[in-house]
């Protein structure tokens, strides 16, 4: 998923023990999801910086009063048994300058040493992506050749030949791009190996899964992936490098391939030949990620289950690792992952009689989680509240902004009740 702007000279203050009393009461009489599902799968939440840190910082564009982020903090402890970082793991807030000195590693510190205090299963969200990777990375001294043509072979995901690079502009950096010199193949792996031991590493045995790769297929068009950086300079087996570091990095770690609109089934074959071959390859893919950015009016049960139904024949674990439902009136057909689409489509106001429509939205995809819930084993909401979503006007969540359960809630908590023992 894009970024939001993020102020990254924010000073972080020391949490203080009026808040983290505050902070560790759980609403009282309220029903737990991480409970209602502890036979099924971990029921997580993607947390921003004020969690994480306890503190009113202004980050991940939200703006939160210091006792709004302290009944954030009671909520997540109260209701979820795993988290994601919104976005501290990602290359640009934890790398933002280039070489051994360049890390930021103090609000990952943060988050990772709040699971890790609360009990939780921790993932790492993510180490090779197109956005949200500063410029340095794939500068250097090459310059682009006038030949355009820019893809492998769709299927084709581990040679050893360099993909002609494209002359235009590269993605990334906020979606800022550039024009000019780049990295050579040798360069950019290096850097990718180097990254990816440095950030692996440091939180080894802490970290439980990883977002190694993240939306690499390509949204349209024949060809099976995304006409990236990393593609463009190392080519199709920038993937299976991807993965063969970071395993290397942490033996242990469960390894996630991650990406948005599942639910098109267009894209869930290109997905799905993609992972294929890479098992061939044995690339140590461990986990398909889902991110199930939906809305309320798609997809029906009968499409979420076909859906984890193709899913499941690849014979690996199933994450749902970005879960929210849009209730705008725009963007209804969207399950798309950039946030600037999705601001704009999350404009107009609500669809009518949102709170009903978000519970049978939620209900349907519950089913259908727990009818595939011997291949479903997290399922993660990408926000705490509506309030910190990046959704905000579409009230995408179970809770509001003010941390109170809505009837989608209920339903979700009814569902698990409704659900035969194991």
């Amino acid at each position: 998923m894009n970024a939001h702007n993020l102020n990254q000279n924010s000073q972080i203050l020391p949490v203080t023990l009026a808040l983290l009393a505050i902070g560790a009461a759980a609403p009282s009489g309220e029903p737990s999801l991480k409970d209602a599902y502890k036979d099924h799968f971990y029921v997580g939440v993607a947390i921003n910086r004020t969690i994480a840190t306890g503190n009113a910082v202004r980050a991940d564009n939200v703006n939160r009063r210091l006792e709004q982020v302290a009944k954030d903090i009671s909520l997540v402890k109260a209701q979820f048994n795993q988290i994601s970082p919104e976005n501290d793991l990602k290359w640009a807030l934890i790398h933002p300058r280039e070489g051994a000195d360049g890390y930021d590693f103090g609000p990952a510190d943060a988050y990772v040493n709040f699971g890790v205090s609360n009990n939780m299963y921790l993932v790492g969200h993510t180490l090779v992506w197109h956005g949200q990777t500063p410029r340095w990375v794939f500068q250097g001294t090459n310059m682009p050749p006038e030949d355009t043509t820019n893809q492998a072979s769709p299927g084709t995901t581990n040679t050893a030949t360099t993909n002609r690079l494209s002359s235009g502009r590269f993605g990334g950096d906020f979606g800022r791009g550039f024009s000019g010199p780049r990295a050579s193949r040798e360069e950019l792996l290096q850097r990718m190996r180097d990254h990816i031991h440095t950030v692996v590493g440091r939180y080894k045995g802490k970290i439980k899964a990883w977002d190694v790769v993240n939306e690499a297929v390509a949204d349209g068009g024949t060809n099976i992936l995304r006409n990236s950086p990393w593609l463009q300079i190392i080519g199709p087996d920038f993937i299976a490098k991807a993965f063969e570091y970071a395993h290397e990095a942490d033996p242990d770690a469960l390894l996630r391939y991650n990406d948005y609109s599942l639910e098109n089934p267009t894209k869930r074959r290109k997905l799905i030949t993609l992972i294929k071959s890479l098992q061939e390859q044995h690339v140590p893919v461990m986990a398909i990620g889902s991110q199930t950015h939906v809305s309320v009016s798609s997809p029906s049960f009968e499409q979420e289950d076909e859906a984890l139904a193709e899913l499941e024949t690849l014979g690996l674990p199933i994450h749902i690792t970005e879960l929210d439902v849009n209730s705008a009136t725009g963007g209804q057909r969207n399950t798309g992952a950039d946030v600037a689409g999705n601001a704009a489509t999350t404009q107009g106001g609500l669809v009518d009689d949102a709170n009903r429509k978000l519970a049978d939205a939620y209900e349907r995809l519950f089913k259908a989680f727990l009818k595939h819930d011997k291949s479903v084993k997290v399922v993660t909401f990408w926000g705490v509240n509506d309030g910190v979503s990046w959704r905000a006007n579409g009230r995408p969540l179970l809770f509001d902004r003010d941390d109170q359960p809505k009837p989608a809630f209920d339903a979700v908590i009814r569902i698990a009740s409704d659900a035969p023992p194991k």
